[in-house]
């Protein structure tokens, strides 16, 4: 069992908060994702976790035992860097077997245990060759395999594909998770890229401001947002946001902006004041039937479909289309929302609305 369970965790440079109570659980084998902007806190998460940096307050427990302030060779958790961090007057192989070597164990379980490892990674044929001369993705796996090769209980991997090219990254990534399915390992991962936190992660722990925003996984995140950084960084266009003043009743499953109503799911509580209606843009559709209005400012071709942006007398809206959907620059068109798949905000608060398209997520966070 690699189960690791954050409770209450806050770290502090001086009068900085670099990470502020947080809590979160990663069940044994998951693939769990650390993901934010630049300065949020999910590195340092990270190093807390894996022992480089001891929290200031609160509890990390690995395996049912109290961790947070024992040094790094006392958790059995490997790391690995986005740099690398590769011994450069060592061939892969020593380098792989660095960790096993300095462990004192026998040669020969060195060497069986570094062809296995090998072979898993792909690497066999570059074992007897200088790292220096290898393109980032050997290299990348050279430090995988080191950290493979002790078996610990837990992997951390920070940003590990970020100094690759946009090719080598698609294919690491692939790489990454199916090397995850294979051996089964607790591996927790930082990264700013919002699509590698989607297309590897079981769970997701969106971090924005030394806070978590939001826990769950990746179709709960983007599905259901519990705030409106989440449902702004989540999402490739974002969410829209429709901002208005008003008041929206428990039980309420509609708003009215310019006369017209506007489908939502049913609140659990009511609302009032500067509120904000989010839909995703491929729940935006562009309709005759209409009376919600918009103006097509850009339309951008993605092959079968096309981002159509349009400005409303509520905010800018963009709608996810098929391509071949006639949208003129200049002309008005009417708009429908997918009402079931909306989500309603507190400007005020930035936080959603409870609903019956989000209560659970809000009650689990």
């Amino acid at each position: 069992m690699a189960e690791i369970v954050i409770r209450d965790i806050q770290k502090k440079f001086g009068d900085f908060v670099a990470v502020k109570e947080s809590s979160f659980t990663i069940e044994d084998g998951e693939f769990f994702m650390l993901l934010g902007p630049s300065g949020c806190g999910k590195t340092t998460t990270l190093r807390m976790i894996a022992g480089l940096e001891l929290p200031t307050s609160g509890e990390i427990f690995l395996d049912g035992e109290e961790i947070s302030q024992r040094p790094p060779s006392q958790r059995d958790i490997a790391f690995v860097f986005q740099m690398f961090a590769l011994y450069p007057h060592m061939n892969v192989r020593k380098n792989i077997s660095y960790p096993l070597v300095s462990q004192g164990m026998p040669r020969a379980k060195v060497r069986e245990k570094v062809a296995e490892v090998a072979a898993i990674l792909g690497i066999e044929d570059i074992l007897n060759k200088p790292v220096g001369g290898l393109s980032g993705g050997d290299r990348q796996r050279v430090a995988l395999g080191r950290a493979i090769v002790r078996e610990p209980k837990a992997f951390m991997m920070d940003e590990p594909l970020g100094a690759l090219d946009a090719e080598f990254r698609e294919r690491m990534a692939e790489e990454l998770r199916a090397l995850h399915d294979r051996m089964g390992a607790t591996t927790v991962y930082v990264t700013h890229d919002q699509l590698e936190a989607m297309q590897m992660g079981d769970k997701i722990v969106v971090m924005n401001n030394a806070i978590v925003e939001q826990f769950g996984t990746p179709q709960d995140v983007y599905d259901k947002p519990t705030t409106m950084f989440v449902a702004n960084f989540i999402g490739s266009p974002p969410m829209n946001f429709l901002h208005f003043a008003g008041a929206a009743a428990e039980g309420a499953e509609s708003i009215q902006l310019d006369g017209q109503t506007l489908g939502m799911p049913k609140l659990l509580d009511g609302a009032e004041g500067e509120l904000v209606y989010g839909v995703r843009p491929e729940h935006v559709r562009l309709s005759d039937s209409s009376n919600y209005r918009g103006e097509v400012v850009s339309t951008e071709y993605l092959g079968t479909t096309q981002i159509v942006t349009l400005e409303t007398s509520y905010g800018s809206i963009k709608a996810r289309a098929p391509s071949d959907q006639l949208a003129r620059v200049g002309e008005t068109v009417g708009l429908n929302f997918t009402a079931s798949t909306v989500t309603l905000f507190d400007a005020a608060t930035g936080r959603a609305v409870r609903s019956l398209l989000n209560d659970e997520v809000l009650s689990n966070g």
